[in-house]
């Protein structure tokens, strides 16, 4: 069993919420077991005795309320301090990143190294009065305070340096920046105004819309999209055209949810008559979204391969020239410690790669800001690490769906940024996500996963526009980011 005790003043003893928390274990893969809390302590049983960490939502006083982790460690009968661990390891990965980074000696990371230092000051404080856990506690949590806001600060610092570099040398297309339709055609007329802050759009081509009954298909909506946005010269991409999440299956299909040879051969079907309906249009592909992490038909590991496969082969058939995109959702994996039937995001792009598949890029979605599971907020610097290590896998990257909300959802707590949410800090915080994700040569373009605020995404007030379609600040801060990134004679 993997024990951590929690030590805070008496009037701030509450319980810590444990929604969304599960071990990870060796190269951040999740592990399934029971996590409870009782008198202090956070107790963690597993069916193995592999070393592992706890990753839970955690409230940094003056950063905000972030997904993080402890290191990695073998379990025992004596509980471990669960705020010197959590220190422990936002420090350690600091010290990797600055090697990997090369920014040991780098000018001009002079305060963020001497802010490392007092962190690390605090830390070695903290294993010094171990035996008095709560004085312990106050040392750790400065400690993590200094180390988040300066990781955070050596991952803006690196992507300035990168950022300047790729702009420089033109490295940037005028296809980088996006925005995702809505469903609804009553505002098909919208792309005219969107040309100033983005220059191109992802119309999600939803099997359960497009065949609401097994005999009919129903394009009228994605046909108007499509028209409005070539009429507004904005490049067109398509997909996901597989999702096998409740909210884009047909309700039909789940008569054959036994039979994976019917299944296959629908979404055979649906995968080809789309693209070759749009063929012409489209700019780019993903064929397949998230099927490692959520299918309601619970395919085993070769089916989903094989689905996979399929969606990607039919589309180079009918769409040679489309680059073909694999979208990869919730990429730490979470869904992994509670659902056997899905495969580790990692494992899921390695084994594309390593099986032939008949791809260009993937796709890596971030979501936050929702009382869930996959989707609490995660800092700027584990964003970029994550996105360098999918970079590793040798294939190009693109943002698929960016999304976090410019209001607290009313009684849900998925995460905070330096303070509540607002229509600012949504703004800030997608602008510096587009700085980090941009400055990286491998990552060639973001999409915001909202047009405008709703529910029909998932992700209340997660839109760039309100609902009246009046623009908010990241509109505006999106716009001028994009704009600052062109070369001068471009738009």
């Amino acid at each position: 069993m993997h024990r951590f005790a929690f030590h805070r003043k008496a009037k701030s003893r509450a319980a810590i919420s444990l929604q969304g928390a599960h071990l990870v274990g060796n190269d951040g893969v999740p592990l399934r077991g029971e996590i409870t809390q009782a008198k202090g302590e956070i107790r963690c049983q597993t069916r193995s005795q592999e070393a592992a960490g706890i990753s839970l939502l955690w409230n940094i006083q003056g950063f905000g309320t972030v997904q993080i982790q402890t290191t990695r460690l073998p379990p025992r009968d004596k509980p471990y301090h669960l705020q010197i661990e959590l220190a422990r390891h936002r420090l350690l990965c600091i010290t990797l990143k600055l090697e990997e980074w090369g920014l040991f000696d780098y000018p001009g990371m002079e305060d963020t190294l001497a802010e490392i230092d007092a962190a690390r000051d605090l830390f070695i404080q903290a294993l010094q009065r171990v035996e008095d856990p709560l004085a312990a506690a106050e040392l750790a949590d400065r400690s993590l305070e200094k180390a988040m806001w300066a990781s955070e600060n050596m991952g803006r610092f690196h992507a300035s340096v990168f950022l300047n570099r790729r702009r420089q040398s033109a490295g940037f297309s005028k296809q980088f920046l996006g925005l995702t339709m809505p469903a609804s055609t009553s505002k098909v007329g919208l792309p005219r105004r969107l040309g100033d802050g983005f220059d191109s759009v992802r119309i999600p081509f939803t099997w359960r819309d497009i065949q609401p009954e097994e005999q009919r298909t129903d394009y009228d909506t994605a046909d108007a999209w499509v028209k409005a946005c070539a009429e507004s010269k904005l490049a067109i991409r398509g997909g996901p055209l597989l999702n096998f999440g409740v909210r884009s299956v047909p309700d039909w299909m789940y008569i054959w949810e036994n039979d994976y040879e019917a299944i296959f051969d629908f979404a055979r079907e649906h995968v080809r008559r789309t693209v070759q309906r749009y063929g012409r249009q489209i700019t780019s592909w993903t064929v397949a979204s998230g099927l490692h992490a959520e299918n309601v038909f619970a395919f085993n590991f070769e089916q989903i391969m094989d689905l996979t496969r399929m969606a990607a082969a039919i589309t180079k058939q009918h769409s040679a020239r489309a680059p073909i995109i694999l979208d990869i959702t919730q990429p730490w994996g979470e869904y992994y410690a509670r659902n056997p039937r899905t495969i580790p995001p990692l494992l899921y792009a390695d084994m594309a790669v390593q099986s032939g598949i008949s791809f260009d890029a993937f796709g890596l979605q971030f979501l936050f800001g929702i009382a869930s599971p996959g989707y609490h907020l995660r800092d700027m610097f584990q964003i970029s690490s994550m996105i360098d290590r999918l970079a590793n896998l040798g294939k190009p990257l693109h943002i698929t769906a960016l999304a976090v909300p410019s209001a607290n959802p009313d009684g849900e707590n998925g995460g905070r940024w330096h303070g509540e949410w607002s229509d600012e800090t949504q703004a800030e915080w997608l602008a510096q996500f587009c700085e980090i994700a941009l400055s990286k040569p491998y990552v060639e373009s973001v999409c915001m996963q909202s047009l405008e605020d709703g529910i029909s995404d998932g992700l209340p007030q997660g839109g760039v526009l309100r609902e009246d379609l009046t623009p908010k600040p990241a509109f505006t801060r999106l716009g001028e980011l994009r704009r600052s990134l062109l070369p001068e004679t471009g738009k």
